[in-house]
């Protein structure tokens, strides 16, 4: 989550005070490479035919029908794809890894993610989930050293078997399966992103 938040605050601030840095290294590339610069402040024309003018300038142009645009669009995606629930998922699954010993535990954030499976944990499983939290918690930080160092929450569900303990906290290894199988489209937040790339290289290839 914390990847999401930065590639959103990233993006708004690229949006916001990049554009007058982004041109001055577009320019600098166009006058190396001796590419035309149009006047910024002249009618926008498509190609080389004058007939084709638009009634808003080539700033207005670049800035706001493609530098803006391409943003908005990533912003929107991050947005839709990453709602409240796929953010409440991917954080329940963040304070069940067990990486440095479950340094990101958080029972609350674990609850919730429970709750969006009412077919497995009804009001009295979810009462068991949060005493068996509890006690499984106390028990892989400090009782069993076979929970130290794990990678994932696969490494979690393995060792959970080996040690038997998913006999003891049924509830806490069920929920670590779930979270296994749940589909989360990371890759939205690798191509925010990427497109901060693409932005620029649009950019220039439009003023060629």
């Amino acid at each position: 989550m914390g990847m999401l938040d930065l590639a959103k605050k990233r993006l708004q601030k690229m949006r916001e005070e990049e554009w007058d840095s982004l041109m001055e290294e577009v320019c600098s590339i166009c006058s190396k490479h001796d590419i035309a610069i149009p006047n910024m402040d002249e009618d926008y024309v498509i190609g080389k035919s004058k007939r084709k003018r638009f009634e808003v300038s080539y700033l207005h142009h670049f800035r706001v029908e493609v530098f803006y645009v391409v943003i908005d669009l990533e912003l929107q995606e991050l947005n839709s794809r990453f709602d409240v629930v796929t953010s409440d998922l991917l954080l329940g699954m963040a304070s069940l890894r067990p990486v440095d010993s479950f340094a990101n535990f958080d029972k609350n954030k674990i609850m919730k993610l429970a709750k969006y499976y009412p077919s497995e944990f009804d009001e009295n499983k979810l009462r068991e989930l949060d005493f068996q939290l509890d006690s499984f918690i106390v028990y892989a930080q400090k009782c069993d050293s076979k929970f130290l160092n794990l990678k994932g929450i696969k490494d979690l569900a393995r060792v959970m078997v080996e040690t038997k303990v998913d006999q003891t906290w049924t509830h806490v290894y069920l929920l670590v399966k779930l979270t296994l199988i749940i589909p989360v489209d990371t890759a939205s937040v690798e191509r925010a992103f990427s497109s901060m790339k693409y932005i620029k290289n649009d950019l220039r290839n439009r003023m060629d």
